[in-house]
């Protein structure tokens, strides 16, 4: 269980990558094992892309204010968060790509330059 100040360091830090991101896309993992979740992880590393599983609470305290502020209304169920630091298309690859291998990761939203994306528009941003 994570206490307050753990929270409050989690909060800031997806915070301060979200007042730097240029897109952003939430995606639910459920049914992914350790093995699939960590390819994930060291290819986002790889491609500049911020990966991160927030309690939904933390990540809308953390977009609030941001360019992603819309969304929230998405942040519902168990997700992944993909901050695309430099190239806004990384994320959107790298979701594209690995659901090329498992159905399991579904996209529930996108947000490029502050505006609300169709998850189906994944493979026109990718």
């Amino acid at each position: 269980m994570l206490n307050l100040e753990q929270k409050k360091e989690i909060v800031a830090e997806v915070a301060d990558v979200a007042a730097n991101a240029q897109s952003a896309i939430a995606a639910e993992y459920r049914g992914l094992t350790v093995d699939q979740m960590t390819s994930l992880r060291k290819e986002a590393r790889n491609a500049g892309v911020y990966l991160r599983v927030v309690k939904n609470t933390l990540a809308k305290r953390a977009v609030d204010g941001t360019d992603f502020d819309c969304l929230k209304d998405a942040l519902v169920g168990p997700l992944v968060l993909f901050f695309s630091q430099e190239v806004p298309a990384s994320g959107a690859r790298i979701v594209r790509d690995f659901s090329k291998q498992s159905d399991k990761l579904i996209v529930k939203a996108i947000v490029l330059s502050g505006k609300m994306m169709e998850p189906s528009e994944l493979k026109r941003l990718a």
